[in-house]
């Protein structure tokens, strides 16, 4: 279910929960009755993967960088790696909607795109086929891409549901990061990956999984600052129209984790 109509659906009543953390926080910024709860990964796993003759990301001045879309995670990442590497990302680059990450993939083997942002298993395709890996998003921000978001009043009307699906899923987080070889194989059989794939998967992403459901600070403050941004609002936002996190925070003290 993609982010409008998941969020619509929650508000409304009809799901219980959805893991979009940026979808989360720009629908509470704009009044609507969602909150997070717990985040699940603590930053992204993307990658910036470009043709071989490209060794580093200052050389993609006056380059073509394909995304999923405009305005999307895949934009302000890109956005953030360019300038953190000297590239103004305004004047210096072309950005090129390219879709799906297997559409990024087929634009960078066509010369569409002189770099793409993708995301596993796609760097792991990628390095196969001699193109570099010049950045990784998590080297260089927190960028809390999944957490669990709910409708307001269920943190009070449904909170035992809430406190037990908050809890499965931290350790569920939990066993991933520290079970790899079952964890990929769970994987396998659920995503029907192949093997390379599901294990390439796993070691480019188990660093963002969170260990206790936390966000970090300076993500959660990145992404409520890029929803003001987009929803030109200049007011200050409390923590508390976004965020309740008094769940987690039970949840953390009784599974020994605070």
């Amino acid at each position: 279910m993609g982010a409008t109509p998941s969020i619509a659906a929650l508000t409304n009543g009809d799901i219980d929960f959805t893991l979009l953390t940026g979808t989360v926080i720009r629908a509470a910024i704009r009044g609507l009755p969602v909150r997070l709860v717990a985040g699940l990964m603590t930053s992204s796993p993307h990658v910036l993967l470009a043709r071989p003759e490209i060794k580093s990301v200052k050389e993609l001045g006056g380059k073509k960088v394909g995304l999923a879309g405009f305005g999307d995670a895949t934009q302000v990442l890109a956005r953030i790696i360019l300038a953190r590497n000297g590239v103004d990302p305004d004047k210096e680059v072309q950005f090129v909607p390219l879709g799906p990450d297997s559409g990024r993939f087929a634009g960078l083997q066509q010369k569409l795109a002189d770099a793409v942002i993708t995301s596993p298993p796609w760097d792991f395709e990628g390095k196969k086929s001699g193109y570099n890996v010049l950045a990784r998003a998590y080297e260089y921000l927190n960028y809390p891409l999944s957490g669990v978001g709910v409708n307001a009043t269920s943190i009070q009307q449904n909170r035992d549901q809430v406190k037990r699906t908050t809890t499965a899923l931290i350790k569920a987080s939990r066993f991933i990061r520290d079970n790899r070889e079952e964890a990929v194989k769970i994987f396998m059989a659920w995503g029907k990956a192949k093997p390379e794939h599901a294990f390439a998967s796993y070691d480019a992403t188990v660093k963002v999984i969170s260990h206790d459901g936390g966000i970090p600070e300076d993500g959660l403050k990145f992404l409520i600052e890029q929803a003001k941004r987009d929803a030109k609002i200049t007011r200050e936002i409390a923590l508390s129209e976004v965020a309740d996190f008094g769940i987690l925070r039970e949840i953390q003290k009784e599974l020994g984790l605070r």
